[in-house]
């Protein structure tokens, strides 16, 4: 795999990552498709785009890889952000989040992420980690009992299906939670795989006949399934960390499926014209760090206008964490501005730990020598 699979990748990661941000402000970047209609889906897809076989007969170095980019990262900013909640609530007197506790800190992660407001985007990760070590066992299993993809692909389809129906008839506790997100994410991480593996350079999907049928079909779902108001639900939207899917049956299923397939072919259409834009590259390369900063810089965008236009900051402290100051008026500067900072955080960030590994190794290799001459 090139440059160009891997720039195609970013810029995929790239508009992945802007839907969940847009959808934290509450609007769509793609017309039909709302926010939380399948913005999560789509990263497991990337996750399974991006599984190499190799691994399948190499569970250790697999493990060690996903502990070090996902799980490593994910407690650093857990403590940073335990800090930074800390030193907001000595300001304002509101804690954005649950207790400090051991549990809270190595447990809760793993159950919902959503121990500190501030980092809640975060439960994504330690789900996608959960997610890709089962899918790993899954298929090394699978792999072993038969080489046929129809196979795999029927039985992870049938973990997609069941997903939401469990969700109905078991108690909806932390455990059984964790249960139905990972079924359900299970399917699109196999989804991507099996695009990667079997479809893309085998069959074109992106032609005008499919395409009309993906906008007529999401079209039928938009109007029967669109939240006109909140009487109605949350339409064609879920909320996969609690398993909200409303009266929904297969609907999200659907809605996510159409959305993926919408996203692969506005990469595929724009990538020839954005493909040597660095900031979207950039963008694509940093999207953990864009996923755990975006809330903060909100929060001080929103303290920011609301010090300017003299609004007292304990009025922050009546709305949730994704609220922001005059949304109406300030939704699209909030968000370009946010995907800029938290873009170029994301790329000091992996500069700097860069240099220290580099100082590290050089450290390591002058004490080896250093020893050796004695």
């Amino acid at each position: 795999m090139g440059k160009e699979f891997y720039n195609e990748i970013n810029l995929l990661k790239a508009l992945a990552i802007m839907l969940v941000v847009s959808g934290h402000l509450e609007f769509s970047l793609l017309g039909i498709f709302p926010p939380y209609s399948f913005q999560l889906a789509l990263f497991f897809f990337i996750s399974g785009y991006l599984f190499k076989d190799k691994y399948l007969n190499d569970v250790q170095t697999y493990l060690k890889h996903r502990v070090k980019s996902l799980l490593v990262p994910y407690f650093l900013y857990t403590g940073f952000y335990t800090l930074v909640t800390i030193a907001i609530y000595k300001l304002t007197g509101m804690f954005w989040g649950k207790e400090i506790s051991l549990k809270n800190f190595f447990i809760t992660p793993f159950l919902n992420g959503h121990q500190l407001d501030l980092a809640c985007p975060l439960w994504f990760v330690t789900q996608l980690f959960i997610t890709m070590i089962v899918f790993l066992y899954l298929m090394r299993v699978l792999t072993q009992k038969t080489d046929n993809k129809f196979v795999h692909l029927g039985f992870f389809s049938l973990l997609g299906l069941i997903a939401i129906p469990l969700s109905k008839i078991i108690e909806l506790n932390p455990i059984n939670l964790l249960v139905i997100r990972t079924i359900f994410s299970l399917f699109f991480v196999y989804l991507g795989y099996y695009y990667k593996n079997y479809i893309k350079d085998n069959y074109d999907i992106f032609t005008p006949k499919i395409a009309g049928c993906v906008i007529l079909l999401q079209s039928v779902l938009w109007l029967f399934n669109r939240d006109y108001d909140p009487e109605h639900g949350i339409g064609l939207s879920y909320v996969l960390v609690w398993a909200r899917f409303d009266d929904q049956m297969i609907v999200p299923v659907i809605t996510s499926i159409t959305g993926i397939w919408a996203s692969l072919l506005v990469t595929r259409l724009l990538y020839p014209y954005l493909k040597d834009v660095k900031f979207l590259q950039h963008m694509g390369n940093v999207t953990y760090h864009i996923m755990a900063n975006h809330l903060l810089v909100m929060f001080i965008l929103t303290a920011i206008f609301m010090k300017i236009n003299g609004v007292p900051f304990a009025e922050r402290a009546n709305h949730d964490i994704y609220w922001i100051y005059n949304p109406v008026q300030n939704t699209y500067f909030f968000f370009m501005i946010t995907m800029i900072v938290t873009t170029y955080i994301g790329v000091w960030q992996q500069k700097a730990y860069k240099f220290l590994q580099e100082k590290f190794t050089s450290l390591t290799t002058l004490h080896h020598k250093d020893s050796n001459e004695q």
